[in-house]
């Protein structure tokens, strides 16, 4: 089968043409519908493919292979019939935005630093790009205003595909070796890729590039970016949180972080005083245990605090078992001056759990059980008899 004429390399901006149906063949999940020629962009170099509808078909999906583009449809169309096609709109503009954003932004990183971009994907909510170089906050706040900067010139983006000889002679990014015809993609002063995806005729049209997140990643970072509509979304989002965290702080936006940092201060400033409140009363508890084996239930008490009471409790103690309830069950620490292991033994196989430590502090939680029969089972293991 002849190779695919594809309109979206003659003229970006054409979304609406006719074709013919050479073949149509049913797929996982719809039909592949192959035309003489489309506008549709298959999916390739980072950027997915486009959707939209030929004839009464709907189009959720295009890929190439061989120089043949198949378009992903949900119901099957005639082979030789003319017919109508039109690209979405919306999905080619956020797919063309985000791609010349990310020229934008790793042209002028790879020439600002001196590095390699060794990976690109548009995903279905923001894009990834990686480097092969570590960049720091203030790296990307000064690539970010830069990429704005030629957002806001609104340079021409010139796709072309050079001479052999031109090609040769000339200096631009790629991932890999190329033969053949290449198809180089230029914004002046930013940036030079060899690139097959589509792009806005001019940077203006990207609106705004935004980097999210800058993480490390296999010796590099990867960095994570909306463009376009994206970042008005992205911007619209962040806005609305914003809003609802001043609302529920009664805090106005621009001081959030004053209030924040007020709650958890009042909030550590509340937990230290509970942690001092659950400690009296464990000690007013613990009065009361002078057995050989001492069984506290201690509802106030933070996990954290577990090993510390059961410490203090098994002072002059041969077993002393301390417990936290949880939702189903018992979170439990047992001391003491006899060996625990075997008693966590026997706790566990009674009312089923697990836990485990060394001889003389064991922790680990319990399925169920009644702590006066949890003192009747410490006792035996104690030599003590029932107290």
């Amino acid at each position: 089968m002849n190779a695919t004429i594809r309109l979206f390399d003659q003229d970006v901006r054409l979304r609406a043409f006719t074709a013919q149906v050479l073949c149509c063949e049913e797929g996982k999940g719809g039909y592949d519908i192959v035309l003489d020629r489309t506008a549709f962009f298959p999916e390739g170099g980072g950027q997915m493919g486009d959707r939209g509808r030929i004839g009464e078909a709907v189009i959720s999906d295009t890929h190439e292979k061989d120089g043949v583009i198949r378009h992903r449809a949900d119901r099957p169309l005639t082979p030789g019939a003319e017919v109508a096609c039109e690209v979405d709109s919306l999905h080619r503009l956020d797919m063309m935005q985000q791609h010349t954003g990310e020229h934008i932004l790793s042209g002028l990183i790879c020439r600002t630093f001196h590095c390699d971009n060794v990976g690109f994907h548009i995903g279905a909510d923001a894009v990834t790009i990686d480097f092969n170089t570590v960049l720091t906050p203030e790296d990307t706040a000064r690539v970010e205003r830069l990429a704005n900067e030629a957002v806001w010139r609104d340079q021409p983006v010139i796709t072309d595909i050079p001479s052999p000889e031109a090609l040769a002679a000339m200096t631009y990014r790629s991932k890999k070796e190329l033969t053949g015809e290449v198809r180089i993609v230029t914004i002046e002063d930013v940036d030079r890729c060899a690139c097959c995806g589509t792009h806005c005729p001019t940077t203006g049209m990207v609106g705004q590039i935004k980097i999210l997140s800058c993480i490390h990643y296999k010796g590099g970072v990867r960095l994570t970016i909306v463009c376009g509509m994206r970042a008005l979304a992205w911007a619209n989002a962040a806005l609305a949180e914003n809003r609802a965290v001043s609302q529920a702080l009664s805090a106005k936006q621009g001081e959030l972080a004053e209030a924040v940092e007020r709650l958890l201060n009042d909030r550590d400033a509340q937990k230290l005083r509970a942690d001092r409140l659950a400690d009296h009363a464990f000690d007013l508890a613990a009065r009361d245990e002078t057995g050989a084996v001492r069984v506290i239930a201690a509802e106030g008490l933070a996990p954290a605090q577990l090993r510390k009471a059961a410490g203090r409790l098994a002072e002059g103690a041969a077993l002393a078992l301390v417990l936290i309830p949880r939702d189903e069950g018992w979170s439990f620490a047992l001391s003491g001056s006899v060996d625990v292991r075997p008693a966590v033994k026997a706790l566990c196989a009674a009312f089923g759990g697990k836990g485990g430590g060394p001889a003389d502090m064991a922790q680990g939680v319990l399925d169920g059980g009644d702590p006066e029969a949890m003192r009747a089972v410490l006792a035996t293991c104690a030599g003590a008899g029932t107290p």
